[in-house]
């Protein structure tokens, strides 16, 4: 009895372990019954009907990076570049998956670089290293139509390293240096030039600023001078008018009068010095005669 018990118990925990599923997310079961699909298990807890059904593919739903092996294309000037890459996909259909393709993998892969030798075999070598997002572009466009019966979505392609032959390598390195020196010379032919615009532009500046300097200085000197002359004219009128004025006030002539003999007294005296010799008038009704002249000629201009 109790080992039919037994044997009952086992029965019945194969059924359990048969019947229930439990689906992990991001995952996708496909279920077959009697050999023909039947459903697609999604995440989370799924009953089968044991001996009948049998989950026959597990597909994860995650990007995948799948990388590709390094080939040799020949670019349009026949030249070889080793080239390797990266492909990121994606399972969108796991009925596609299961049944569209033996392995999507291997054929995603031979895919990828039969389409990389035809796209590298339509540039020359040295747009293959300016259009890597070209290439890049047109290998995932070509997967993702081939791609689409297998259930599977190219997400992108990545190329990782393009490598020439080494003699293409040392010439390119050649060309760079020579285009590297050209530039140099250019720049430093362009600096010298430059320098000399500077020097004479300074030197014109220069000049200009001096002639500037030396036409103000002369404006000055001029303004100046004008200014004196008309000061001095200012100051003679103005001690003219004064001494009018001090003629006309009462003993006004009388002091001219005196002043007048004074200097011509002055006058004597620093001609005896000059001349080392004492010389006094004849008669001296001459310094009276000078004195009454200078008096007649200063009543005549004295205004009426």
């Amino acid at each position: 009895m109790e080992i039919v018990a037994v044997v009952i118990f086992v029965i019945a925990a194969i059924f359990i372990s048969q019947s229930i599923k439990v689906v992990p997310q991001q995952n996708a079961w496909v279920v077959e019954r009697l050999g023909k699909y039947f459903v697609t298990l999604t995440p989370g807890l799924s009953f089968l009907v044991p001996f009948i059904d049998r989950v026959a593919y597990k597909h994860s739903l995650k990007e995948i990076p799948l990388d590709v092996p390094s080939q040799v294309c020949i670019t349009r000037d026949n030249t070889q570049l080793q080239v390797d890459g990266i492909i990121y996909f994606q399972v969108t259909d796991p009925m596609r998956a299961s049944y569209g393709s033996s392995n999507y993998v291997v054929a995603i892969t031979q895919l990828a670089q039969t389409l990389l030798r035809s796209v590298i075999g339509k540039m020359e070598l040295d747009k293959t290293f300016e259009e890597r997002d070209l290439i890049n572009a047109a290998v995932v466009s070509a997967l993702d139509d081939a791609a689409l019966n297998w259930g599977v979505k190219v997400l992108r392609y990545e190329i990782k390293d393009l490598t020439p032959p080494a003699e293409i390598l040392r010439a390119m390195q050649a060309q760079i240096t020579a285009e590297r020196e050209k530039r140099a010379l250019i720049a430093a032919s362009e600096g010298r030039k430059q320098e000399q615009i500077n020097i004479a532009e300074g030197q014109r500046q220069a000049f200009i600023n001096n002639s500037e300097g030396e036409r103000q200085a002369a404006i000055n000197r001029a303004q100046g001078e004008a200014a004196a002359i008309i000061a001095v004219a200012d100051a003679t009128a103005d001690a003219i008018r004064k001494i009018a004025a001090s003629i006309e006030a009462p003993g006004g002539e009388k002091a001219v009068t005196l002043k007048v003999a004074e200097k011509a007294v002055e006058a004597y005296s620093n001609l005896a010095q000059k001349n080392n010799t004492m010389i006094v008038p004849g008669n001296m009704t001459e310094v009276s005669a000078l004195i009454g002249t200078a008096m007649t000629l200063m009543k005549s201009v004295r205004p009426s």
